[in-house]
């Protein structure tokens, strides 16, 4: 029997997990994306027409037609959709982050158990080869406990000659904090464990300038994380960064650095360039991470396969980034 995937949502991740649900039929696998729905008509038909897919006028009917739910909406529209198919019963893949608040993440994890659907969250930081080594490598012992995480995210900022973006309005996206560092608050705890205290320091932010923030993690192990994150940098860059001390050694990730100082200039045309970053692996010539995670979610669907990432640790990363950006704004740390 063929898995049909209806996908929500025509923009940038809509266009990712298109082509990889297309690149898994292509290698055999009894899976295809047939339909999707999107408000975008602008990115919706071009997206139909290059993968031959149905586009449908309603959420209810990419539901009724759909055997699983691929959610690539603007974040303030994935609690209503991923509920509306979960009351149907249908399995779901939702990106990141999860909801944009604590409430809506949590009632979305809430039905999904009680309706005994799958929610899969796309953090796909977990399925890049370096940081999947890395937590390989903590795991066996290697480095003895882990005490101190240190992890870099920093681009340019998405869509920044769009300033109605989505990606702009903090009320609909949460911002950078919660949009891009959301990666390595999920990350951080899936090494060190959960968090117990955050404190965070930003600046700028809800207007179209630069990003920047640190965020300090305490895990209940007494683990520390130091997270840094910014949509600051000129086109194209897209630097990510891991280190991970333990009592025993040290795992390092450092950021390309080729050259004792290194200069980056803001593009005054936007030429070539993409409207938002996505980090590739030099570990993954041919399959990406998003091609190894929509592949991971393939199986869960379909076997008894063990999530990597769990509804619950979307339920988290979504805590950790909102308790950050509480901390930014009133200067104290947050007790989670």
């Amino acid at each position: 029997m063929t898995l049909k995937i209806g996908l929500i949502g025509s923009g940038f991740m809509g266009g990712v997990h298109a082509a990889r649900w297309t690149r898994l039929t292509e290698l055999g696998l009894p899976v295809e994306l047939t339909a999707c729905y999107s408000l975008d008509e602008t990115t919706a038909l071009p997206l139909a027409q290059r993968y031959e897919l149905t586009q449908l006028s309603s959420l209810e009917a990419l539901i009724a037609t759909s055997d699983v739910i691929d959610v690539c909406s603007p974040t303030h529209l994935h609690h209503d959709q991923v509920i509306a198919a979960a009351r149907a019963g249908k399995n779901i893949v939702c990106e990141k982050p999860l909801a944009r608040t604590v409430q809506d993440a949590a009632e979305m994890v809430s039905v999904c158990e009680e309706t005994g659907v799958k929610l899969l969250v796309g953090h796909v930081v977990r399925f890049f080869p370096e940081y999947a080594a890395a937590k390989g490598i903590v795991e066996r012992g290697e480095i003895g406990d882990p005490a101190v995480i240190r992890l870099t995210r920093c681009s340019f900022k998405p869509q920044a000659d769009k300033p109605e973006s989505w990606f702009h309005n903090y009320a609909l996206s949460g911002g950078m904090m919660l949009d891009l560092m959301i990666h390595d608050f999920d990350y951080a705890r899936w090494i060190g464990g959960d968090v117990t205290r955050v404190f965070a320091r930003h600046t700028g932010g809800r207007d179209n300038s630069g990003d920047y923030a640190l965020v300090t993690l305490r895990h209940a192990n007494g683990a520390l994380s130091h997270v840094e994150g910014g949509w600051a940098y000129p086109k194209p860059m897209f630097r990510t960064a891991l280190e991970i001390a333990g009592s025993h050694g040290l795992i390092e990730h450092p950021a390309s650095r080729p050259n004792p100082v290194n200069v980056f200039l803001h593009q005054k045309a936007a030429g070539d360039s993409p409207e938002i970053a996505v980090p590739g692996s030099p570990l993954l010539p041919e399959d990406d991470p998003y091609m190894v995670q929509i592949r991971h979610f393939y199986d869960v669907l379909t076997t008894e396969a063990t999530p990597r990432v769990t509804a619950r640790d979307g339920l988290e990363a979504v805590r950790i980034a909102l308790a950050a950006i509480e901390s930014a704004e009133t200067g104290r740390p947050v007790t989670l």
